[in-house]
């Protein structure tokens, strides 16, 4: 009985750490970019669930680059999905019906495990933009930047001198 408390203690515990995201599918963004995923890059904690929106109709996802061992995820057009990510590495995914558009982003899951294998696909992903060219290698370098920025050790305040 004592271990099965426990347990149950444990996993709701785990479970009230988890987030839920929301991700809305926009025509037109915020910054009145045209089709867009808002917010377009973020950053979250394995366990978590990322809700996609379709504010506007005409709009689904679906991963395009998932860390390996992940399952990749589709959502049917005009619907809400949920989708917890588990596995840490960088997701990428689409809107299909918009993907000339450059209709993406990305999602860090925990740490960017899988960043080498997202930029060498990078390339092929652009070239199937007709307009918003760079919108998606600019997601990924933002990530980038702030993955670098996390890294970073705190400066010291000592001096040479004081040392």
């Amino acid at each position: 009985m004592k271990k099965t408390l426990i347990l149950t203690a444990v996993l709701l515990a785990s479970a009230a750490h988890a987030a839920e995201h929301e991700v809305k599918m926009l025509d037109i963004g915020s910054d009145k970019a045209p089709m867009v995923f808002e917010p377009a890059v973020l950053k979250i904690a394995p366990g978590d669930t990322v809700t996609f929106i379709p504010t506007n109709k005409g709009h689904n996802v679906e991963s395009k680059i998932v860390p390996e061992g992940a399952e990749t995820f589709k959502s049917e057009l005009d619907e809400k999905y949920s989708v917890k990510l588990e596995k840490e590495g960088v997701y990428v995914y689409v809107c299909p019906p918009h993907s000339m558009m450059n209709m993406a982003g990305v999602i860090q899951v925990g740490e960017a495990t899988n960043m080498e294998a997202v930029q060498k696909a990078l390339p092929k992903l652009e070239r199937r933009a007709m307009s918003n060219k760079g919108r998606l290698t600019k997601y990924v370098e933002e990530l980038a930047n702030a993955s670098a920025t996390d890294a970073k050790p705190a400066e010291n305040s000592e001096t040479p001198a004081a040392k």
